[in-house]
């Protein structure tokens, strides 16, 4: 349940995102669809909100609750499909200089999107297929906003002479693209409400009983890093290069949904070769719900070598906090040091917070680092000295090369390219490139 939950919270962030376009919140406001996009942003928030509350509650033992709850994914599912389609038709008319997905937006935000069509038209041929394959014989219905034209004179050719193959342009028709955003809307804000009177039913888990939750370490149960290549390289540089020399210790927040691929993305920049040569002392910690200064500054203690003057070796056992601070301090002269706190959930205050970190702010050596993981966006800002990094879902053939392996392995079936990859891309778009939805559905 935590998997769809986690999904269906990211949905809604992309959802939002969306929203935030000028082209498509301008449609939203002018096709009369009863709420302007503010309300819908807010409508989204509200749902967002639910779905956080969810993750803090034992849900597994309300049936009724559990359905509702998917029955909203679905609904976001919907949602992030319409603004898709809805985008597709205003590239359509950035490049066809039309306006049909925008004839009630006015001149001046139309000749705004138009200096869009050079970069658009390279990437328009692949939509185009993309949605001509997605809609297969075993679609409940045939999408009313989508129409494949047969006349010649509208269909879309590079080349009419030498293109046998060329895809048919796809017809935007207003009305039913606006009852279709209105219709899921309207059905988000009606699962909100009942949502929310059972969530109010069921008790925050007690955090204080640590939540069945793996721990994590810093060795990565994939050896590859699908994806993400860009900026892992980026942060690689960032760590090892002049970016974060002129401080003792800085703090870089990775945040996302769970399941994101957060702790996996992390595990790859600790065991890189160039961060491990860089830093002389290296510790991973998995916090989770359990972010007790003591206990936090006793496993990292535990982790870093003790130095020739320290004069008690079971300083590390001590309950004594400025003991074991002290002993840090000590070990890390003229150290570099980095560590990663996987999976932070809660941090009760910037005090607790700024405690742990007193005593690798006494370093004499600058560029120490602190890597934290957390898919709450609030302990990200508050714990950053940097731009945090938040990580969204795998690209497309990134995320289908990754949903291959937790299928196949290292050995691809024999006639997959003829007979399964089809399916397999199928399944792979559904599953929105979540990491974990592909672990569970390989």
């Amino acid at each position: 349940m935590e998997v769809a939950i986690g999904a269906a919270n990211w949905l809604v962030g992309k959802l939002l995102d969306k929203l935030s376009n000028d082209l498509v919140a301008a449609y939203v406001a002018s096709s009369e669809l009863g709420l302007n996009s503010e309300q819908i942003n807010t409508k989204l928030k509200y749902m967002q909100g639910l779905l956080h509350a969810a993750q803090d509650r034992d849900v597994s033992s309300n049936p009724g609750l559990q359905s509702l709850l998917e029955d909203l994914s679905k609904k976001a599912d919907e949602a992030e499909d319409a603004l898709d389609e809805l985008h597709y038709f205003m590239i359509q008319d950035q490049l066809d200089g039309t306006k049909e997905a925008a004839s009630e937006l006015g001149d001046g935000l139309h000749g705004h999107a138009l200096h869009v069509r050079h970069a658009a038209r390279s990437t328009v041929g692949n939509w185009l297929t993309c949605f001509s394959c997605s809609r297969t014989q075993d679609d409940d219905y045939v999408d009313a906003t989508v129409v494949a034209t047969n006349n010649p004179q509208e269909a879309t050719s590079s080349d009419s002479g030498n293109d046998g193959g060329h895809v048919g342009k796809l017809k935007f028709d207003r009305v039913a693209m606006s009852n279709k955003i209105k219709s899921v809307i309207e059905s988000i804000h009606s699962l909100c409400d009942p949502v929310s009177d059972l969530l109010n039913k069921i008790p925050n888990i007690d955090t204080s009983i640590t939540m069945k939750r793996a721990p994590t370490g810093s060795v990565a149960a994939q050896d590859k890093l699908y994806g993400r290549r860009v900026i892992f390289e980026q942060t690689v540089s960032a760590l090892t290069g002049s970016t974060y020399l002129g401080e003792t210790l800085s703090v870089l927040p990775f945040v996302g949904p769970g399941g994101i691929g957060k702790t996996t993305f992390t595990q790859h920049l600790y065991n890189d070769k160039r961060v491990e040569d860089h830093f002389t002392v290296r510790v991973w910690v998995c916090v989770s719900t359990d972010f007790n200064v003591l206990n936090l500054t006793r496993q990292i203690l535990r982790c870093i070598p003790a130095s020739e003057k320290e004069e008690h070796s079971c300083t590390v056992e001590t309950a004594n906090l400025d003991q074991l601070q002290k002993s840090i301090v000590e070990r890390l002269q003229s150290k570099r040091i980095l560590i990663v706190l996987d999976d932070i959930w809660k941090c009760n205050s910037e005090s607790d917070w700024n405690n742990l970190l007193a005593p690798f702010r006494k370093g004499q050596t600058m560029g120490s680092m602190v890597l934290v993981t957390t898919r709450f966006p609030s302990i990200a800002h508050m714990v950053r000295t940097t731009d945090l990094v938040e990580l969204h879902g795998l690209e497309p053939n990134e995320f289908l090369e990754f949903f291959e392996a937790c299928i196949f392995g290292h050995s691809k079936p024999r006639h997959y390219e003829e007979e399964l990859i089809d399916v397999a891309r199928d399944i792979a778009r559904k599953l929105k490139g979540s990491p974990l939805a592909a672990n569970t559905v390989g």
